[in-house]
């Protein structure tokens, strides 16, 4: 491995590793107010809805698997599920129907 190649991967591990580390060095005994962990508590599920959204409406032939894939979902989410119970709720669902479809 060359030189320039060893400080290409260093450098790119430097750029990523800091940025990371830089709020948990700062902020070390500090705390958010609720109201900003109230919004990152609240992050993995906007962020799961805006990946699985778009393929509500490509997932199969009949737009309905997809109605009761989402209804299903969000019933179960609605519970208090964890995001994981929430997949696999909405996973078995659809494959109920589509077996028995």
């Amino acid at each position: 491995m060359s030189f320039t190649m060893a400080a290409i991967i260093f450098g790119m591990a430097a750029v990523t590793y800091i940025p990371r580390m830089l709020p948990f060095v700062l902020f070390k005994n500090k705390e958010l107010p609720p109201f900003w962990q109230g919004i990152l508590k609240n992050v993995p599920y906007a962020t799961l809805g805006a990946l699985i959204f778009p393929g509500i409406f490509l997932f199969h032939e009949n737009i309905w698997f997809s109605v009761a894939g989402a209804v299903a979902a969000f019933l179960i989410a609605f519970t208090g599920a964890n995001i994981i119970l929430t997949v696999i709720g909405s996973i078995g669902i659809l494959t109920i129907l589509s077996v028995f479809s």
